[in-house]
């Protein structure tokens, strides 16, 4: 059994991530840590910090947005030394990501942030994924910082729409 409770973790990290099919952001594990008081906000931070930099998991950065996947190294070390992870703990796990899967993919699917360019305007990057794959990639340049949040702020509700319009208009209406 493990007796440091930092290898543990890293265990649990691992274990969640090779349970999805999607890349998991670093306030979505945390709040899975945080909420069932498992470790503090510092802890897991560190923990996630040495997966990455023993390429157990992978960090992709999408402007303010950090996602991360397991490797075939961390699959590999989950397999060796998964079973030390208590049964409650993998409990734990796996109701929090029933209960909350659709909502972990959308949130991990849809992203938006911004940042200020160089010049007085704000660029905005918007971004819908199915699992690795990226469907739809947009770059707006804006005046000011409020057009640029409110972007941000109406990504998630109506991506959708704006992807299914990019996508009939672009293929001349062939698609439904």
């Amino acid at each position: 059994m493990i007796q440091e409770p930092e290898t543990l973790y890293k265990l649990m990290v691992l274990y969640m991530l090779d349970q999805v099919s999607f890349p998991l952001t670093n306030p979505q594990l945390s709040r899975f840590f945080l909420d069932k008081e498992y470790t503090t906000y510092f802890t897991f931070q560190k923990v996630i910090s040495d997966l990455v930099d023993s390429g157990l998991i992978v960090d992709r950065h999408a402007g303010n947005s950090t996602r991360y996947e397991i490797t075939d190294a961390g699959k590999e070390t989950l397999g060796f030394f998964g079973n030390d992870i208590s049964q409650a703990a993998v409990a734990d796990m796996d109701e929090y990501l029933k209960v909350n899967k659709f909502r972990l993919r959308s949130e991990a699917g849809m992203t938006a942030d911004y940042y200020k360019e160089s010049s007085q305007n704000f660029m905005v990057h918007c971004e819908v994924r199915e699992g690795k794959n990226v469907l739809i990639a947009l770059d707006l340049s804006v005046p000011d910082e409020k057009s640029a949040s409110d972007i941000c702020a109406n990504w998630q509700e109506k991506s959708q729409a704006i992807y299914s319009y990019a996508m009939r208009t672009l293929m001349g209406g062939s698609i439904k």
